[in-house]
């Protein structure tokens, strides 16, 4: 095995890659800024490591497990690991793509047919019938929860030349998409009642992306996984309709340099998989398939997530145009506050990579903030 003579930026950050840590998590078991981790990766060997970093390197290569440390001198020998001179490779990369589209429905949800379905993590009793969107999977469903919420889950495979081709296409797909399924709800129940009229539009949208095969490793997957919860900053979105990508030099940046956005939450595990939680999006790439997490499991609590953000915009948005928000009391604000213990409280059987998920994804969310303020509002009301 190759020994470390002298540490540079290269084999700094080579180290972090051989743990599969993010610059968050390999700065904060270091004790250095995460400034410091970005400019290794990003300079590589031309960036010196000051003598008391070395040290803090040395002594945590020490503690490191043989197949940590057999990862990492094979990156050493293969040199062009760490090597930021050539050009970062975009694509092509073959991702799952699945669409949360809510919308609120009231009683009339009860109208509607479908199967039993197994509760999620919030426990939330609801059924399911065949979505029937023309460009999606046949496992796409319009899930139908008892509280009062319709949400589509569209699941659509997309193989892309970049990342910037499937966030066009995302924001691009999602103006149709949310067309129709506001068809396609008020078509169902046109079927059984007359009293759709008022119905409001699904508008909360969320994507949640299964990485299947790319050509990135290392930093350039970390890279690729943060674009994918962040589509915005790869596209111009001045006029939504015509959402155009910014270009391979801006991506090529964003490769180089490693970006991380401030507001994603990542709930990687180490030699596992890859995983990270933004406002926008989710996305999830198994290291080692037989250990990860199943997508089922991410789906499930998004459904969960996507419903109960639905229905407390309906109670905040009734109170803010002046109105009592009409509801079932048993689906009032002790509903609520049980949906949010049973999120937010971890279970024995529960693993760790399930709890770090959960916890990302509902601290990006907000939802938890979103709900309480909506319990506010019922129990004043007396619902």
């Amino acid at each position: 095995m190759t020994a470390v003579v002298q540490w540079t930026g290269r084999e700094a950050a080579l180290l972090g890659d051989a743990h599969r840590l993010s610059i968050r998590e390999y700065a904060r078991k270091l004790g250095v800024d995460p400034k410091t981790v970005s400019r290794w990766r990003k300079y590589g060997s031309a960036t010196e490591v000051v003598p008391e970093t070395a040290e803090i390197l040395d002594r945590f290569k020490a503690a490191c497990p043989p197949e940590v440390l057999e990862v990492f001198h094979a990156s050493l020998n293969a040199g062009s690991a760490g090597d930021t001179g050539s050009a970062p490779a975009l694509g092509p990369a073959t991702v799952v793509s699945h669409k949360f589209l809510p919308v609120y429905i009231g009683d009339a949800v009860s109208l509607i047919s479908g199967i039993p379905c197994e509760h999620g993590p919030a426990r939330l009793s609801h059924r399911a019938t065949p979505a029937l969107h023309p460009d999606a999977e046949t496992t796409s469903q319009l899930h139908l929860y008892d509280c009062g919420v319709a949400i589509f889950h569209l699941v659509q495979n997309r193989t892309v030349e970049s990342l910037g081709d499937l966030a066009v296409w995302r924001y691009r797909s999602y103006l149709e998409d949310l067309e129709w399924a506001d068809k396609r709800i008020r078509t169902l129940l046109a079927e059984v009642t007359k009293q759709c009229e008022e119905l409001k539009p699904p508008t909360y949208v969320l994507s949640a992306y299964l990485l299947e095969d790319s050509p990135w490793q290392g930093p350039n997957l970390e890279t690729a996984m943060q674009l994918l919860t962040t589509p915005s900053v790869l596209v111009d979105r001045q006029r939504p309709e015509e959402t155009v990508r910014l270009g391979d030099d801006v991506e090529r940046a964003l490769f180089s340099e490693g970006f991380e956005h401030s507001d994603v939450v990542g709930f990687s595990s180490q030699a596992i998989a890859l995983g990270f939680a933004g406002w926008s999006g989710v996305a999830y790439h198994p290291l080692s398939p037989e250990r990860a997490l199943s997508m089922d499991a991410i789906v499930a609590l998004e459904l969960d997530v996507q419903t109960l953000w639905c229905l407390s915009s309906y109670v905040l948005d009734e109170i803010e145009e002046g109105r009592d928000p009409v509801m079932p009391k048993e689906f009032g604000w002790r509903f609520l506050r049980g949906a949010l213990t049973r999120l937010t409280a971890a279970r024995p059987q529960e693993t760790a990579q399930h709890q770090l998920m959960r916890e990302a994804v509902l601290t990006t969310s907000q939802l938890p903030d979103r709900l309480r303020t909506a319990q506010e509002v019922l129990r004043d009301n007396d619902i």
